[in-house]
């Protein structure tokens, strides 16, 4: 029994020394300004990636390609990445006013600029979190293309098998593909790729774009194209990093220029001197709540509440939608679209310019117009961005040459995270952030409690949370340790440290607010990566997700308002 207990602990050891090193690594790589990831200078991190096997990759450290893993990446990456040899990672840097076209990956919002055949741009400006999700995502993809190539080549001098001779066919061919020629094409890529003819086909339409519907064809194409290169001319695919995200790193640039904005914003409407409640959250469900029942009155003689945010969060209803926000832009919201590069858009909401008693909120005590609350929603911030935001958030503005201090009365933070027990669409209420790969945690009373939302047909968890330094990072051993040891980790996520650091340091050290400032925190669980064929990679919540969002959001927003 203990020989069992010591080997799967030394298996979370192993994991976890791999995580230190792939950072280490990645900052020694960036400092450095440049690596070749297939080359002597990425071979720490294919090594450490290809040791802990994240579940998310899949069967990334196997022979045969992964599919669910590659799509998970492809994703998050620029469309096009594949066909780049040299990758260049950059600040913001002005191409936004060139004549290169931004190309924005489906699941990640950044700006990524094709510069020619060879070359792809992808700009950074969300911090250090990102470069490891990049990065991360990169190694995966080119250890992948090396798994195409080593299956494809049959000698040194670049001799390859007849399946790859057909793919390429299929692939550089100017005609649209028949229905057979599409599925000849997939019968070689099946073979080349060590995976079933049923299983590509099954996945094929998931990588499709609508002016690319060969992708995967496409796809493992090129990564193969490119390994073979490596392999036979030794013409090594490059990732930069440029002098000016070099020297801007770590240093609040972005979030301080959107934090200013912000406030400024706040003093021309004269909501400054305002009791203000900040929410991190999405753009939609602390609108919705507000709004949906007194702008959507006739859907809801007919639909429950909950139905009704369901009809709000498919893309098809753009019309409801609609209405909803023209209410809430006529009625005190003021919507602020980031121009900054932080990617946070933010709404502010001033209350006494909305009719509380029509919502269904349940508000009981009836404030004065002067001490009615602003409610300041901010999107998600990305890992590390988290702390910088906030940060920044909290400081005060100079007016006239003085300090103003914002009147902070409640922080909110509701998202999304993995969960460690429980399944998807489950709600996890966390009593302290733990930091991944420390020992550094930040316990804190959360205002909001298990029995806050109990008894609404969802599971909810209370205990420590763990943030991560990246999703993609994660593997079944580790997760296990922090499961099963004192720890008692119920989830993970990216951005809780870094929020309550922000937090703590403004109320607590630096007295930029005030001391007794109230914390929430929830998440619902957008997978279980204990659970194999729940992770990240195994798609999205769909509308399960959108209850316990609305159970979250509605919870505190009653808790504000009485």
């Amino acid at each position: 029994m203990n020989k069992g207990k010591h080997q799967g602990r030394t298996r979370a050891q192993e994991s976890s020394n791999a995580i230190e090193r792939m950072y280490i690594t990645m900052r020694h790589l960036f400092n450095r300004g440049f690596y070749k990831p297939m080359g002597v200078s990425g071979e720490t991190l294919r090594e450490a990636l290809l040791l802990l096997r994240p579940e998310i990759y899949g069967s990334v450290a196997e022979e045969k390609a992964e599919l669910e893993g590659l799509l998970y990446v492809i994703d998050r990456l620029p469309q096009g990445i594949e066909e780049c040899t040299y990758i260049n990672l950059t600040s913001d840097e002005g191409y936004g006013s060139s004549h290169f076209k931004p190309i924005i990956p489906p699941k990640r919002r950044r700006n990524c600029y094709r510069i020619d055949e060879e070359q792809m741009n992808i700009e950074v400006t969300r911090g250090r979190s990102e470069i490891y999700d990049i990065l991360t995502h990169l190694t995966f993809l080119f250890v992948e293309s090396h798994k195409i190539s080593n299956r494809v080549l049959i000698d040194e001098q670049g001799t390859t098998t007849r399946d790859w001779i057909k793919l390429e066919k299929a692939v550089l061919s100017t005609k649209k593909l028949t229905q057979k020629e599409r599925e000849i094409a997939i019968t070689h890529t099946a073979n080349i790729l060590g995976r079933t003819f049923s299983k590509l086909t099954q996945v094929y339409s998931d990588f499709a774009t609508p002016t690319q519907p060969e992708r995967l064809l496409h796809i493992v194409y090129w990564l193969g194209k490119l390994a073979i290169e490596e392999q036979v001319n030794s013409n090594k695919r490059t990732v930069t990093f440029s002098p000016v995200l070099r020297e801007r790193l770590g240093h609040h640039i972005h979030g301080e220029i959107w934090a200013d904005n912000i406030k400024q914003v706040l003093e021309k409407h004269g909501l400054l001197e305002k009791p203000i409640h900040i929410i991190s959250a999405n753009m939609h469900s602390v609108m919705n709540s507000l709004f949906a029942p007194i702008a959507l009155k006739s859907e809801l003689s007919k639909k429950s509440i909950f139905e009704v945010y369901e009809d709000l969060s498919q893309g098809k209803n753009k019309a409801l939608r609609n209405k909803v926000e023209k209410l809430a832009l006529q009625n005190g919201m003021i919507y602020i679209p980031d121009h900054s590069g932080t990617n946070i858009d933010v709404q502010i909401f001033d209350t006494s310019k909305i009719d509380l008693e029509k919502t269904d909120l349940e508000v009981t005590s009836k404030s004065k117009s002067s001490e009615q609350p602003v409610i300041f929603v901010m999107d998600y911030a990305f890992g590390e961005q988290a702390y910088e935001t906030m940060d920044e958030l909290l400081k005060p503005i100079k007016i006239n040459g003085n300090n103003a201090h914002l009147n902070v009365e409640s922080i909110s933070i509701m998202g999304k995270a993995g969960i460690l027990e429980g399944g998807k669409g489950d709600i996890m209420i966390p009593s302290a952030h733990i930091f991944e790969g420390t020992a550094d945690n930040y316990p804190f009373k959360n205002e909001l409690s298990k029995s806050d939302i109990e008894d609404q047909g969802i599971d909810v968890y209370e205990g420590a949370m763990i943030t991560v330094l990246g999703t993609s990072l994660q593997n079944k051993e580790i997760l296990k340790f922090f499961y099963n040891s004192t720890w008692n980790v119920i989830g993970l996520e990216m951005e809780g440290a870094h929020y309550q650091k922000a937090i703590q340091a403004a109320s607590r050290v630096r007295g930029n607010i005030n001391e007794k400032v109230k914390v929430r925190y929830a998440y619902y669980a957008s997978d279980n990566p204990l659970e194999t064929g729940s992770t990240l990679a195994s798609g999205g919540l769909g509308t399960s997700g959108v209850k316990p969002t609305y159970l979250i959001t509605r919870q505190i927003l009653k808790q504000i308002f009485n």
